[in-house]
């Protein structure tokens, strides 16, 4: 535990310089305390020559390319200026949209909307307005992967888990109002009446990546479903270079994004996930003397921002619970949500760590902004988990 504990203030002041650098060196950290460096040399040498992981490192680095590309057509002014639903709705509902899409790395798809609609918006506000109002709706998504596997695990409907995550997502949407969106203040000015083909070309070039990811992982054309991400993404670029009215500039727009940031923001995330997993972190979190609710609760939340993972800390947490009591869908609720805004502010989540990368953000501010509504959603959750006992 301490070997984590040092790992993460690691990470934290790290970061202030270079966040992907500051994940890789706090895997290396996590290992050399955890783990022989036998074992820890051999989870770096799989997590690099994982082509699963290669794979998505190289398609997170191809989707800022997508928004650099856009923005430097026009495409992401068309887009803004045609989509008129005001200035908070679109800062709100674009990433909420974007998070929908079944495919990772959509921070970065909605960054750019949020970026040219929210001009005069301080960019850490764009940072926690866009991470914030991604996943909301992904916590009671009903195609989820998390969700569906975390309720299956607990042996319920998954209808029936979403619909005892929906006060929490009322209270937190309320939330994301109060400290966020209340914030912004303004109108945008739309310079040009609406033009529905200016408003439908970004939409199809935002859209077709995840489309054709969904569609490729479903014909199982590849045994690494990653690679239909890349081709998605891949297609979404060429889109946007091709329809490009303008001419552009590719090494003004690679210096701008600078893609491999988010290319190594991957693979220290995976690296650091792969570590963290060898440790003996189960066994120690099954010792703690907690009631069982309060237990799933505290650690969930621990674990979802360790990780920055959903999954993860729900297969760990949910048997150990299941060993020690029937699991109802209240207490579900209870876990999945710790669990999950735990992983929503965690520094290597990668919505975190790109939106971070993108709008200049240092890690700081972000815990400035978000750590105030995700305390009064944990320890309410925490008070619930002492009733439910």
């Amino acid at each position: 535990m301490i070997g984590l504990i040092v790992s993460l203030v690691f990470i934290l002041v790290l970061s202030r310089k270079s966040l992907p650098l500051a994940l890789v060196l706090g895997a290396v950290v996590l290992g050399i305390f955890t783990l022989p460096v036998s074992l820890m040399l051999e989870k770096i040498y799989l997590t690099i020559t994982d082509l699963s992981i290669i794979f998505l490192a190289l398609a997170m680095g191809v989707i800022p390319l997508i928004g650099g590309t856009m923005k430097h057509s026009g495409q992401i002014d068309d887009l803004v200026n045609n989509l008129r639903i005001g200035k908070k709705g679109l800062l709100a509902l674009s990433p909420a949209i974007m998070g929908l899409l079944p495919m990772p790395g959509g921070a970065l798809l909605s960054a750019p909307i949020l970026e040219k609609g929210g001009e005069d918006v301080p960019s850490d506000l764009k940072v926690a307005i866009n991470d914030w109002f991604r996943h909301l709706f992904v916590m009671i998504y009903p195609l989820s992967s998390a969700l569906i596997a975390s309720a299956k695990m607990s042996g319920m409907s998954v209808y029936s888990a979403m619909l005892y995550l929906f006060p929490t997502f009322f209270f937190a949407l309320f939330l994301g109002i109060i400290f966020f969106i209340r914030r912004v203040e303004g109108k945008i000015i739309y310079p040009e009446r609406f033009q529905l083909n200016r408003l439908l070309l970004p939409l199809f070039i935002i859209l077709i990546a995840p489309v054709f990811d969904f569609l490729i992982k479903s014909l199982h054309i590849f045994k690494i479903k990653e690679i239909a991400t890349l081709s998605g993404v891949l297609i979404a670029l060429v889109l946007s270079i091709v329809l490009s009215q303008s001419r552009l500039d590719f090494k003004k727009i690679i210096g701008e994004m600078k893609p491999y940031n988010f290319f190594f923001i991957i693979i220290g995330m995976f690296l650091f996930l792969n570590i963290f997993k060898s440790t003996n972190a189960v066994e120690m979190i099954a010792a703690i003397p907690l009631p069982i609710a309060t237990l799933g609760v505290v650690v969930g939340f621990l674990l979802g921002f360790a990780t920055g993972r959903v999954l993860l800390p729900a297969s760990i947490i949910l048997p150990v619970y299941l060993t020690q009591a029937s699991i109802t869908p209240a207490s579900f609720a209870l876990i999945y949500t710790a669990i999950f805004f735990g992983y929503v502010i965690s520094p290597v989540h990668p919505c975190v760590g790109v939106s971070l990368v993108y709008f200049k953000v240092s890690l700081k501010n972000f815990f400035r902004l978000l750590a105030l509504p995700t305390a009064i959603i944990f320890c309410l959750t925490l008070f619930l988990s002492f009733v439910l006992k």
